[in-house]
């Protein structure tokens, strides 16, 4: 299975629109090559250098295994989206979709976006949090997928 985005390469910068910074809409995100058996896919998107712990920025999770991308600005603020998914709650508090968004002296952060194919679909109500999420999921991902961007605020040494 593969994840990818039109919008960045693996390992490059997210373009600004996406960001905080920029519109805050969640980017382009497209997978292929599931594994036979995938009932639902489920999609994390984090931050593993925050400052405190890991921020999550997007969880969507009862995507139908027949979908195999989500258009540019779904992660809105509403509890569905495209397909029936569901949106959880991320770190900032909020349903949907909160672009990168790194302290400004911090450097450049890695946003990684994670996919899993699941053997079941979830039992799990809108707005649910990363650890429900990992907890619904244990022991029923059969396959993963994860791409990863880079993004750091604008600063005197680091003009965007």
């Amino acid at each position: 299975m593969e994840i990818r985005s039109p919008a960045f390469f693996i390992g490059n910068t997210i373009p600004f629109k996406y960001t905080c910074d920029g519109d805050n809409i969640s980017p382009p995100v497209q997978w292929e090559d599931p594994p036979q058996g995938t009932k639902s896919f489920a999609l994390i998107v984090d931050d593993p250098d925050a400052p405190n712990e890991t921020f999550t920025h997007w969880l969507v999770y009862n995507i139908p295994p027949d979908s195999r991308d989500f258009p540019e600005d779904v992660g809105g603020k509403q509890p569905k989206i495209p397909h029936g998914s569901l949106q959880g709650k991320n770190s900032f508090g909020e349903l949907g979709y909160g672009g990168p968004c790194p302290p400004s002296q911090h450097g450049a952060h890695r946003y990684f976006f994670r996919l899993f194919a699941l053997n079941k679909w979830l039992d799990l109500p809108p707005g649910a949090d990363k650890e429900q999420l990992l907890d619904a999921i244990e022991g029923s991902v059969i396959d993963k997928a994860e791409l990863m961007g880079r993004y750091a605020r604008e600063t005197e040494e680091n003009p965007i």
